[in-house]
């Protein structure tokens, strides 16, 4: 076992305080991973106030790792020391289930383990990326490509592969009219992919306010929500609607959005329910889906487009001794798009 400095939520609700936690010994398949950089997701504020329901505490939160391999297991075969790397929302699963070996990892029949709020094969609970290393296995890790900065990488952990997950599996491509609500963390990684992947992109966004930001990141056009005429004006236009946005959705009224056949893909987990009359989904022949993350090889092929066409996240680089406010700004809207900690002032 190893001592590492980490960032901790003692309790539910309770403000983040520097810590120590131990780190498992480098086993024959393992990686030990030196974290350069970790990004915040709004689950991360989620799961430390428990919102979406009981969690284990302490918790070190954080599934977008980027960071610098210091040591490999005697088994190792994909890593060596010194490559640049990264690891998401799961650290194991079953390996065996027709889930896992078509590379669903994320959707493992006997269920995944979390990197943070979970427990591992021996029962010990597992802590994030809000520290300055983990010890993972070597196949729940992937490589970040030499032309994308730590940084900006560290997101598509999981905000960029949370959105390039159903782009692909609901062909977000050429000749297809895509729309993304929300221009947020996700957001913006969604207009930037859909570009990339040759689709028509609109941002539907609560007001004008980021339209700027929308249309240099990729989109074609820009809509207001607050605005009822957008509604009317776009009803049945899109072949797929991805919702990336954490609050509640008017289902039946983005479910007119879309044309029949198309898809209303949702990504985003609000704490509160939702209502839908299903007579949105049967006039229309329209699907009402959700997705969650992505196996380790669609992650590794996401990273590898970020790295050939040159997307990363927009980020503020802060302290770790600026999380709590951090957690604050993203609840109020106040960041453009990502907050990722430098680990190094841990």
């Amino acid at each position: 076992m190893s001592t590492v400095a980490a960032y901790a939520a003692p309790s539910a609700k309770a403000p983040l305080e520097r810590t120590a936690i131990e780190r498992r010994p480098v086993g024959a398949s393992d990686v030990l991973i030196d974290i350069k950089y970790a990004g915040i997701c709004h689950s991360d504020i989620h799961q430390v106030r428990a919102g979406w329901g009981e969690a284990i505490f302490p918790m070190v939160p954080g599934h977008e790792i980027a960071g610098v391999v210091g040591e490999v297991g005697p088994g190792v075969t994909g890593f060596a020391v010194g490559d640049r790397v990264g690891v998401g929302c799961l650290v194991d699963s079953c390996g065996e289930c027709d889930h896992c070996v078509q590379g669903l990892e994320q959707y493992c029949a006997q269920g995944w383990t979390g990197t943070y709020n979970d427990r591992d094969r021996n029962g010990d609970p597992t802590y994030g990326g809000y520290s300055t290393r983990i010890v993972v296995n070597e196949d729940f890790v992937v490589r970040i490509p030499d032309a994308l900065p730590l940084d900006v990488a560290a997101p598509l952990l999981c905000a960029g592969i949370t959105v390039y997950s159903p782009l692909k599996q609901w062909n977000g491509g050429p000749g297809k009219k895509v729309a993304v609500v929300g221009l947020g963390g996700l957001g913006h990684l969604a207009v930037r992919f859909a570009h990339v992947l040759g689709a028509e992109v609109t941002v539907l966004s609560q007001s004008l306010r980021k339209r700027a930001d929308g249309l240099r990141l990729g989109a074609d056009h820009y809509y207001a929500t607050n605005d009822p005429a957008t509604f009317e004006e776009l009803a049945g236009t899109f072949d797929l609607v991805l919702s990336t946005v954490s609050a509640p959705l008017d289902l039946d009224a983005y479910l007119g959005l879309v044309k029949t056949d198309g898809a209303l893909v949702n990504v985003g987990a609000p704490e509160e329910p939702v209502s839908l009359n299903l007579f949105s989904l049967l006039f229309g022949r329209k699907t009402l889906a959700g997705s969650i993350i992505g196996g380790l090889g669609e992650t590794q092929e996401m990273l590898d487009l970020c790295g050939e066409h040159g997307i990363g996240a927009e980020i503020e680089l802060i302290r770790a001794d600026e999380i709590n406010e951090a957690y604050e700004r993203i609840l109020s809207g106040d960041v453009r798009y990502r907050f990722v900690i430098d680990t190094a002032t841990i």
